[in-house]
């Protein structure tokens, strides 16, 4: 079903915007007319992660007007398998400069608004109320469910989509359609009503996901923004595309309102000051970069250090790739409830400096605050995690033990904390990881 335009069409194109566009605008559907809505349109794309590359890439191909960015990271090397709009030559550097960088090459009169900071409860609707339609590719559950409720209180479209491994799911929530539209609102809530618990869902770090996979539901996105803001085809509100990479299946299942109301629970809301306090914690953590572990744990065998390096991932993650002499203590064992364990109490030294580690920081910042709160007055995070210690190891810069390393003299490894009797606790095939 079709709705009105989003967007009221500039009076005309630069010549240059008719020469680049003209393929476009030969379509029937758009032509010209759809062309200067799209000239007009302010487009706000959270993530230059990726499904928010190719999104970016043909937006601003497409001859959208303005397009924001909101993305406070900076680019890494594990980056560039899947997020397009970011080389080599910008590891290092902010994202959104990145990007804009790259949607000037392909459309010099977009205008490019850099929102280079946190997407928080605090600044949402500041951030978003400028804008005609927003594309969601965060990557975290508390701040889709954020920007669905912001979208629903300001009465904005959000396309949305989620990728894992070989699968991914796309939709477009509206809680507000136009009136007389004939379309029924519908949110991110009626999908799912609350965030899952922390650790329930891998993330792409954990789980691994299909680069091409994500180009493919980017440019989706992109075109569900583009029938929105022309006001052409059906947009997918009501239905969400589900496919299947692996076995090259689309399918779709309906999607109706069920009035629940597009707003946190009291539970989300006192997760969400927990995550918050969590994270200033983490900005005042002190942080030991890949280069300075190596030369420490080479003082250390001379004897001019001493610290320890604590692996709170799972151990069938430590059996693929570990630091030579780190202790393995997944972070389910160190934390009950988010404060130290008797477990983890007992295993460690308070008086030895810590140097914690897991895949990315994500759960290394959790253990390291809960380590300084009850006592541990000498903690740090290795930056990057084991992904930035991998590049070292491949490199040739720093040494790596594991079955990801087979051609590599085999180091004594840490032993697991809970292996009283000193020997190496075996690998669970069960184990999750929770970062």
């Amino acid at each position: 079903m079709a709705i009105p335009p989003l967007v009221e069409p500039v009076d005309r194109l630069s010549a240059s915007e008719s020469v680049r566009t003209a393929r476009q605008r030969r379509l029937p559907q758009l032509n010209e007319l759809g062309q200067r809505r799209l000239a007009n349109a302010r487009v706000l794309v959270l993530g230059a992660g990726g499904l928010g590359s190719p999104a970016l890439l043909y937006l601003a191909a497409a001859g959208v007007g303005t397009i924001g960015i909101v993305d406070g990271d900076d680019v890494e090397p594990s980056n560039l398998q899947r997020q397009i709009v970011h080389g080599q030559a910008d590891v290092g550097r902010p994202k959104v400069d990145s990007a804009a960088e790259r949607i000037a090459e392909i459309a010099p009169e977009t205008t490019v608004v850099r929102h280079a900071e946190r997407l928080v409860a605090n600044n949402a609707a500041e951030i978003l109320g400028g804008y005609d339609v927003v594309i969601d590719g965060t990557d975290n559950f508390p701040t889709r469910f954020l920007v669905n409720d912001t979208c629903a209180r300001l009465g904005l479209p959000l396309v949305w989509a989620s990728v894992l491994r070989f699968d991914a799911q796309l939709s477009v929530f509206w809680a507000t359609p136009p009136a007389g539209s004939g379309v029924t609102g519908v949110h991110l809530r009626d999908l799912f009503p609350t965030p899952p618990a922390d650790g329930e869902v891998p993330n792409c770090a954990d789980a691994g996901v299909l680069g091409a996979l994500c180009g493919q539901v980017g440019s989706l996105m992109a075109t569900e923004t583009i029938k929105l803001i022309t006001g052409i085809g059906s947009p997918l509100i009501g239905r969400v595309l589900v496919i299947d990479a692996l076995s090259g299946r689309f399918s779709e299942i309906p999607l109706v309102g069920t009035g629940i109301a597009a707003e946190p629970t009291a539970a989300e809301v006192a997760a969400e000051v927990a995550a918050e306090t969590a994270r200033v914690a983490a900005e005042n953590t002190a942080e030991v970069s890949g280069a300075e572990l190596v030369e420490r744990l080479e003082a250390q065998r001379a004897g001019n250090d001493n610290f320890l390096v604590l692996d709170v991932r799972e151990p069938n993650e430590n059996a693929e790739s570990s630091i030579p002499t780190a202790r393995l203590l997944p972070l389910g064992e160190l934390l009950t409830d988010g404060v130290l364990s008797d477990t983890g109490r007992a295993a460690l030294p308070v008086e030895t400096p810590l140097i914690v580690h897991c895949h990315a920081g994500g759960r290394a910042a959790r253990a390291a605050a809960a380590l300084r709160e009850a006592g541990f007055t000498d903690v740090s995070v290795l930056t990057g995690g084991i992904v930035a210690w991998d590049d070292l190891v491949t490199a040739g810069r720093a040494p790596g033990i594991g079955s990801r390393w087979p051609s590599l003299e085999p180091t004594p490894t840490g032993r697991h904390a809970s292996a009283p009797d000193g020997s190496a606790a075996p690998a669970s095939p069960t184990a999750t990881t929770n970062r």
